[in-house]
Parts: C-alpha cells; structure tokens; sequence
C-alpha cells in the first residue's frame, strides 16, 4: 500500500485496460485538475503504463492551481515523461508539441469548497473548459470533459434510473446551482465546439466515485463517515437519511473513464457509475458497520452551514448507453469497495471530523 493509492487497485486498472491502453503509445495527453482525487489516479495509471505496458512512453502534461490538492499538492511525480505545472486553467496555456488527448478533469466538486469557492467553481467550468476547447481546436485533439451526474438536478421517479437523455431538474439559484450549472454550459461549450470547429469531443457524467486516496476533508459522505469513525465519533447523517445514492468504486470508475477517452463514440455522452445497489444514507451506514464489524451510531441531524440543503433525493445511473457502445461493465459490489476504503481511511485518516 502506498501513501495515498492501494497498489492493487491501479495494478487492476492497468489490467482492465490493457487491450485499448497502446491507443497512448507515443502520444502527448494533457491533464487538468492532475492533484486532484480521480487526477492523482490517472497520474499513477500513467506512470504503470510506462513502466510496464507501453511501446512507446506516453508523455502528460499535467496542470493543477492547487486550490482544494490539500496534502496532496505535492508535486514529485517520478516519471521523466510526466511534466508537472501550476497552472490555472481559467488563464490561457499554450504548449510547444501537438497534444494527442486533452481530458478536462478540473473541478471543484465537493460542496463543502464549491461553497467557499462559488465564483472559482463557475470559472473553471465555464472559462477553464472553453481554454481547455480551443486549445483541442488548435492541436486537433480529443478532447473529454469531466461534467457531473449533479446536471440531472432533482429527477422525477420515472427518469430513475437517469439516461444521458434527460434534460435535468436544476435550480438556476442556490448554493449548489454554482456547480450544477457551471457544469451544464461546459457541456454546451463542448457541444459548440464540436459544432463550430469540428473539435472530436466526449463528456462523462460521474456517479459517486470513491476509493482511497479521497481526502479526509473532501467533506462528501464516505470522507466524512471515516473520519468520524476513526475519530470514535457518531456518524452525522443529513436531512432525514432516506435520500438515497450509487457509489462507484475507483477502479470501475477509472476503466470507465479511460475506455471513452480512448474509444468513446465522437461527440457522445456517457454516464459512468455502478447503478446496484441504490441506497439510503441510513441504510448506508449500517451496512459500513457490518462491514467493519463494529457498532456505529449515528445521529440524524439538520444540515450544516456548509453544504448544501437542496441536494437531489435520488441519484442513480442507467449505463446502458457506455455497456452498449463500449462494454464497460462495474465489477465491484459495494460492499467490497467499502472494505478496500475503509480499510485504507484506518491507515491513512487522522480522526478530525
């Protein structure tokens, strides 16, 4: 195990994708939001594929400001094909060799930050995502960008599961709209480009990604349910706890993610997540208990000051469209991630929450 990743588990994502991964043999990726949860993971995949997998090495290019990277804003990355720099998005980047791939992965996306940071969170979605297009346009790249399962907003039962079809029910007011529709017109720019200039581009729509190496304040349930545990504290469980969530391990999510940068279908749209089980945040936490095999209580409370009320009842994905254009499948249950997770937080979480 190492300091922030299980070892195992970027081994596993090297081998589901081994049979697309010689698609970056050679080639250039440019990687925004690099010290952030999902791009620290891309980091250690790449770093894998070099070592190991690659005819020829892949060469990333890898921006973060470091707004949120907290302890992780670190910058030793140990690959001589893996470049490092501070960078903010919302200002212009220009790079001297032909970028093969770009995949947009900054983001604020907890609510705890989208909150401190409102104006911040608009921008790198809106103005980071158009620099981040026009640089694609001038290189000829392809280009992903990492928009959000919170564009559905509040869905209605009959569009639960939720296809990439459905328009969303979103609030254009409120703490949370700073993130929702900040995500919804990056996914206009995407669609304008392509449109305008031609410019090859996917968007991915994330489902409750967790895994190790998620940071103890990202302040999102799983975070917060660890630490509370490695501090011997109750749980704290917001509203009525019967709003319910998919989660999907990192490893399904990182296979999901690398089969549409590589062989996403062009200028399509893709749910990633595991959509079994849906579950409620009580249900949740007693089934984290089993799982740990020790009693947790925990207190149904009002909601912070710092995060948002008017989160959606129900989030759950239908995947039909990735299975179907790309044969991207979740393998690991729920309880299984949970273990692997848990299992890290005891080892690497403090106990402040």
């Amino acid at each position: 195990m190492t300091d922030f990743f299980i070892q195992s588990d970027i081994s596993e994502i090297v081998t589901r994708i081994q049979n697309i991964s010689q698609d970056l043999s050679g080639k250039t990726v440019l990687l925004t939001g690099a010290r952030g949860f999902l791009g620290r993971y891309f980091i250690e995949i790449f770093k894998q594929l070099n070592n190991q997998n690659l005819v020829l090495p892949v060469h990333v290019i890898a921006l973060d400001n470091l707004i949120t990277s907290g302890k992780f804003s670190e910058k030793i990355i140990d690959d001589s094909n893996i470049e490092f720099i501070q960078h903010d998005v919302t200002e212009k980047f220009s790079f001297n060799k032909k970028i093969d791939y770009v995949i947009h992965a900054a983001g604020i996306a907890s609510p705890e930050y989208y909150q401190k940071y409102p104006l911040e969170t608009l921008d790198v979605a809106i103005n980071g995502t158009k620099n981040m297009l026009q640089l694609a346009k001038e290189n000829n790249s392809k280009f992903t960008f990492f928009s959000s399962s919170e564009i559905y907003g509040n869905p209605d039962s009959k569009n639960i599961p939720t296809k990439e079809e459905y328009w969303g029910n979103v609030s254009s007011l409120g703490p949370r709209a700073c993130y929702d529709e900040s995500k919804r017109v990056g996914e206009t720019l995407c669609y304008v480009f392509n449109q305008q200039f031609g410019v090859n581009v996917n968007i991915v729509r994330p489902f409750n990604f967790y895994g190790p190496g998620m940071q103890e304040k990202d302040f999102r349930v799983l975070p917060n349910f660890a630490s509370r545990i490695k501090a011997n504290k109750p749980l704290k469980i917001y509203g009525r706890g019967d709003q319910t969530r998919t989660f999907c391990y990192i490893t399904d999510a990182l296979t999901g993610l690398f089969q549409v940068i590589l062989r996403g279908l062009p200028n399509e749209v893709y749910n990633i997540g595991n959509p079994e089980p849906e579950i409620s945040v009580i249900h949740l936490a007693e089934m984290i208990s089993q799982i740990i095999d020790s009693k947790i209580s925990h207190d149904v409370i009002n909601y912070p000051d710092n995060y948002p009320s008017n989160e959606p009842n129900r989030r759950c994905p239908n995947i039909e469209k990735i299975k179907n254009d790309l044969d991207y499948q979740p393998q690991v249950k729920l309880e299984d991630g949970l273990k692997r997770f848990f299992s890290w937080t005891d080892l690497n979480y403090i106990g402040k929450q």
